[in-house]
């Protein structure tokens, strides 16, 4: 695919639109929580029951094994056990799967994430919850907000069409929504069901590949406004990064590579192999704008947090952007360990740098991830 030219990339990085230098507003990260269903496989064992479901009897599975062995993926965790999904004959029943187990493992993370942050359910202000492998009206957050106990004035905000991006651009809200509110607490919640949306006799590439890739989980964040500290009992040195500023952008004239075509049989992914070309072509250019409009350089980031979207996306990124070969080392791991779990991977790659070597005081932080549109964004953190 050729990568088509993106207006305004030869501007010298302070002049290009949207990038311009945002204060730092004191929005802190009280907690992060992942919930993953106990459904949980090898890689290895996964490949003859989706070449079941995927290829029609007798089909040669040369390329379905390559994908699986080249995915990255060493386990992943399913919403159902792997036997269930024959059974799912049709959208509804899949959708109603997503609903039963997103409730299910959305209710974990979010009374999770608010324990840790050592807060109760009516401190929520404003609940932006995020799923693009099912739909529900009510939303997932209007059916959760009884089951945990959230106030009944509660802000919320269902998001659908932003897939892998939308654990990055949830943070990006959360930011936007409490530098006007500095005395609210604002919670992210992510829902990706992906296996649910595996298409059953689809041989297409696209289809084999998400069944390589993709993982179950849920994920949710808390974040709080510059006037109210942190959570009871949380001590000063435990809390996690201030988001300092946020950038979007969008990718003109890409709108095919990524996303859903949606039919009678539900969600068939779009993956087009285009995507490490854009990366390569623009995205290191526009990370360096949106430093640079802060005084830094990628030299100044000590920690990466990537969204998973593939080996191929995982290596264009490292090398437009010039990394040390273990900067990406988080999101290898969480592709290993978890799968591409669409928005809810950066949150756990969060999670899982805080728990397992949380950076110095005053350390830089940049979080990033890409999705349908075709778009990035950003979010840079401080420690």
């Amino acid at each position: 695919m050729r990568v088509p030219v993106i207006a305004g990339d030869a501007f010298p990085a302070p002049a290009v639109p949207g990038w311009r230098a945002v204060p730092a507003t004191g929005i802190t990260v009280a907690a992060v929580r992942t919930a993953l269903p106990p459904h949980r496989y090898a890689q290895d064992d996964l490949v003859e029951p989706i070449g079941d479901l995927c290829l029609p009897p007798g089909a040669d599975r040369a390329l379905l094994r390559r994908l699986h062995t080249s995915a990255g993926v060493r386990t992943r965790h399913l919403a159902l056990p792997i036997e269930r999904y024959a059974s799912l004959g049709d959208f509804g029943q899949s959708n109603d799967a997503w609903m039963a187990v997103g409730l299910e493992l959305g209710e974990e993370a979010l009374t999770g994430a608010l324990r840790d942050a050592g807060l109760e359910p009516t401190d929520v202000d404003l609940l932006v919850c995020a799923s693009i492998t099912g739909i529900a009206a009510p939303s997932l957050d209007a059916r959760l907000a009884g089951r945990v106990g959230l106030r009944p004035d509660v802000k919320r905000l269902p998001v659908f069409g932003l897939g892998c991006v939308a654990g990055a651009a949830g943070i990006a809200r959360l930011h936007d929504y409490l530098r006007g509110h500095p005395d609210d607490t604002a919670v992210l919640l992510t829902v990706e069901l992906c296996s649910l949306t595996l298409q059953q006799r689809d041989r297409s590439r696209a289809n084999l590949v998400a069944g390589a890739l993709f993982g179950d989980g849920a994920a949710a964040l808390v974040a709080r406004g510059s006037s109210c500290g942190i959570g009871a009992g949380i001590r000063a040195g435990d809390a996690g990064p201030s988001v300092v500023a946020t950038c979007s952008r969008l990718y003109p004239g890409t709108e095919q590579l990524l996303g859903w075509d949606i039919g009678a049989d539900g969600f068939r992914v779009v993956i087009d192999t285009g995507i490490p070309g854009i990366v390569r072509g623009h995205f290191g250019r526009h990370v360096r704008a949106f430093l640079a409009g802060h005084g830094l350089t990628t030299d100044d980031i000590e920690t990466w947090v990537c969204h998973p979207g593939g080996p191929r996306v995982l290596s264009a990124v490292s090398d437009t952007l010039g990394l040390p070969a273990d900067a990406l080392a988080s999101a290898w791991r969480s592709l290993a360990a978890v799968g591409n779990m669409s928005s809810v991977s950066v949150l756990h790659i969060l999670q899982n740098t805080w728990q397992s070597r949380r950076p110095e005081p005053g350390a830089w932080g940049l979080l990033m991830a890409m999705g349908p549109g075709f778009c990035s964004e950003l979010v840079l953190l401080r420690w």
